[in-house]
């Protein structure tokens, strides 16, 4: 809905201010368009493939990863690539973060596992006594751990999995107490906080430059392969009339910005949702009319592919693991 009032607000405008005929004329059969038209559609197309990329590009990488740590936690689990000056630069994070987790817990200690209680803390958000004496507890063995083997490389593979969830238990603790209004955390601490949350992530939220290379070049053969039934359907299906330039680029503009915000934002969009989203506003901007039937299936998509996905993926593992 929001790419949709944008592409036709943007459409709107554009003719409001730009009165060049070209721009806003149908393509003539295999005539290619005036040079200066070509430059602007190569600019937004450039625009939505680099956010299309991005956006996209996250999803795949991640599935990447969380069949690399699945099926090989000894080599992908940790960031083994770090260098030692910067496990050097975590021990020194971790001392000043446990200092101010220590200093908050006001002579509290705890008992045992240390793990429940940062865990109910992330589940609930929720503080209370148990919460800052078991994180220190966590971050000084999180510490102890790493500077035991001198680096992550160096760690065995039988504590791999539990430095890990550590990590990220830790990372995700903090990642909420510097929002939470409770932990009453002074812009000096709520840095050094931050400082250890980043030295945290970078061991465990990590991607291989090679697993970047795979996912991008996948994206482009797929792009290659698929590029002309996409373009068929969103140039000539959605609306009545064939797509104008200015549509066309109005449409992209908006695309891209949308998946940029929404990069940025961390919020999970569909790239071709929002582009034929931008281009259903811009033919009804030019007043071109729908076509309801096109129209109709792509909501029908959008509907049924969050049901149907958990339908596909959840009964084989529903299966499986009553089997095994």
């Amino acid at each position: 809905m929001f790419g949709f009032a944008l592409a036709a607000a943007l459409l709107l405008l554009l003719k409001s201010i730009v009165r060049i005929p070209a721009l806003y004329a149908e393509p003539k059969g295999e005539q290619p368009p005036p040079w200066w038209i070509r430059g602007i559609l190569i600019l937004t197309c450039t625009l939505v493939s680099f956010f299309h990329g991005s956006n996209d590009g996250q999803k795949g990488m991640g599935l990447i990863m969380l069949i690399l740590i699945g099926t090989v936690p000894t080599a992908y689990a940790l960031n083994r690539a770090l260098p030692e000056s910067q496990v050097q630069r975590f021990v020194t994070a971790s001392q000043a973060a446990s200092a101010v987790i220590q200093q908050k817990a006001a002579g509290h200690s705890v008992l045992g596992d240390p793990r429940p209680a940062v865990t109910a803390y992330v589940a609930s958000h929720t503080l209370n006594e148990g919460t800052y004496p078991s994180l220190a507890v966590l971050v000084r063995n999180i510490a102890a751990q790493v500077n035991q083997y001198g680096s992550l490389a160096r760690m065995p593979a039988e504590a791999v999995g539990n430095a890990r969830n550590d990590m990220y238990l830790a990372s995700e603790a903090i990642r909420f107490l510097m929002k939470d209004s409770a932990s009453e955390l002074s812009p000096d601490e709520i840095k050094t906080l931050n400082t250890y949350k980043q030295s945290l992530d970078q061991a465990t939220k990590f991607i291989p430059n090679w697993v970047k290379v795979a996912v991008a070049i996948t994206l482009g053969l797929g792009t290659m392969v698929g590029w002309k039934r996409i373009v068929i359907t969103v140039g000539e299906k959605i609306g009545k009339t064939h797509l104008t330039y200015a549509q066309g680029a109005c449409a992209e503009i908006t695309a891209a910005a949308t998946i940029g915000a929404a990069d940025v934002l961390g919020l999970p969009v569909s790239t071709t949702h929002v582009l034929s989203s931008g281009i259903a506003g811009t033919m009804a901007a030019n007043g071109s009319g729908l076509q309801f039937a096109t129209v109709r299936n792509i909501a029908l998509a959008w509907v049924l592919t969050l049901p149907a996905a958990m339908i596909i993926s959840g009964t084989p593992y529903w299966v499986f693991s009553g089997l095994f």
